[in-house]
């Protein structure tokens, strides 16, 4: 198999193309990158030393933020069901107002929009109608 490319098949996990650890080519980019922009360097220096750590970082991270009681509660507490159905339908009569109030301000957003194009058009017309006017008021070719 060469570094330089990845490979699929069915079962096994897609390899990087540059493999973590001290080789030619990693030292080579590392280089390259502090000599492009430092930064770069100092980030396959980090892919060097500890890229082999990076699926199980990912897999921990996004375990991590799974669990997290807080992220669940937040994305399931807007449209669970309390329990207590004077407080849900309370809760639903106040969302259908609150869209119909981002609604409200949406058209008029768009109309204020509609109304500033038209500003910038008549003030446009207005340069140009004044630009043509003043035009032929210039001095002829050759005075001065």
């Amino acid at each position: 198999m060469s570094y330089g490319s990845t490979t699929h098949t069915a079962g096994a996990a897609c390899r990087p193309a540059i493999r973590p650890g001290w080789s030619p080519a990693t030292i080579g980019l590392m280089v390259l990158g502090f000599v492009v922009f430092w930064p770069l360097g100092l980030a396959m220096l980090a892919y060097i030393l500890w890229g082999d750590r990076l699926p199980g970082l990912a897999r921990q991270a996004r375990a991590q933020w799974d669990a997290n009681p807080v992220r669940r509660g937040f994305e399931t507490g807007m449209t669970r069901n309390t329990g207590n159905a004077a407080f849900d339908d309370y809760r639903n009569r106040e969302l259908d107002r609150l869209e119909e109030e981002r609604a409200r301000l949406d058209r008029m957003r768009a109309e204020f929009d509609d109304f500033l194009h038209e500003l910038r058009r008549a003030r446009d017309q207005e340069e140009f109608d004044r630009f043509m006017a003043n035009r032929g008021r210039g001095p002829a070719r050759g005075e001065t």
